[in-house]
């Protein structure tokens, strides 16, 4: 039997309905179209893994703790930015979700690709520069001490964090995790092997500048109230620095290999392209002579 603490940790610290209809909505799609696509067992792991962590991670008592130690909340955003968007995408579900879905859902969906609100859409949610670009800064942008203060004061701001973190996590791991050469993939197999770099890059001189730094830089946990009295602000602050250097980097390592994995696999095939197919794609058409 199931303890009372065990339930009211899992007990939403600020419920959410449209979060509830979000998560509800996308299990419903994938249960559906498991039925009409074989999906083996190791995408299904990926997948309710990384459902089952973003939920506990943005729907339960996990919440309170976050908003009241740093290190606790930079693993809730680990999960948010990285593991769980990772997970998800690994389990490759975009095929399976769009066959879940009502045949008028997947007709809408199809007319509003090919119209050109859905092409300019698709084409800045794909795009090579920007959603790497967004994938940092905003992971970066709300550690600023100034943005991080009112970000945890306002439920507003604090749920854009939340929210506009997991976005990005899904947009950045949807380039990386893609199996397919360039074109039709939006970012080429040696480019998502480097992004990582890219990207990681910086997370981590973050992290190490935090680790390390002797004073209080965020002082809105003291103010909320530290879940965790007998742990120093300079203490929880390095666990957290720590969590984004490493943990973090761990993760973007992990997206690396697998980039690494799908470069090796492609030129196997002789499916990457060749200078002879750069030029030929850059050369101009000459008309023929009549």
């Amino acid at each position: 039997m199931v303890s009372m603490d065990l339930l009211d940790w899992l007990r939403p610290w600020e419920p959410s309905p449209t979060l509830v209809l979000f998560f509800f909505i996308g299990i419903c799609l994938f249960v559906r179209g498991t039925r009409v696509h074989r999906v083996g067992k190791v995408r299904q792991a990926f997948f309710w893994a990384g459902v089952v962590i973003l939920y506990l991670s943005l729907h339960t008592h996990l919440d309170y703790y976050a908003e009241r130690m740093f290190f606790i909340h930079r693993v809730q955003h680990l999960i948010l930015h990285h593991l769980g968007p990772l997970l998800i995408m690994g389990a490759y579900p975009g095929q399976v979700l769009r066959a879940g879905m009502p045949m008028s859902w997947r007709l809408r969906l199809r007319d509003f690709r090919v119209s050109r609100a859905g092409r300019i859409t698709e084409a800045v949610l794909t795009n090579r520069f920007l959603v790497p670009f967004l994938f940092v800064v905003l992971v970066l942008g709300f550690l600023l001490p100034t943005v991080q203060f009112y970000s945890m004061l306002d439920w507003r701001l604090y749920r854009f964090m939340n929210w506009s973190v997991v976005i990005s996590g899904f947009l950045y791991w949807n380039l990386i995790l893609d199996r397919r050469p360039s074109p039709p993939a939006a970012l080429s197999p040696g480019g998502r092997v480097i992004s990582p770099i890219i990207t990681m890059v910086p997370q981590m001189i973050v992290g190490a500048v935090i680790t390390f730094t002797e004073y209080d830089l965020y002082p809105i946990f003291d103010l909320c109230g530290r879940a965790i009295p007998g742990m120093t602000a300079v203490t929880d602050q390095a666990i957290g620095g720590l969590t984004m250097w490493v943990l973090a980097g761990f993760v973007e390592v992990f997206g690396l290999l697998f980039a690494l994995a799908t470069l090796m696999r492609l030129s196997g095939k002789n499916r990457l392209p060749n200078k002879q197919d750069r030029r030929r794609k850059s050369a101009p058409t000459v008309a023929p002579v009549s």
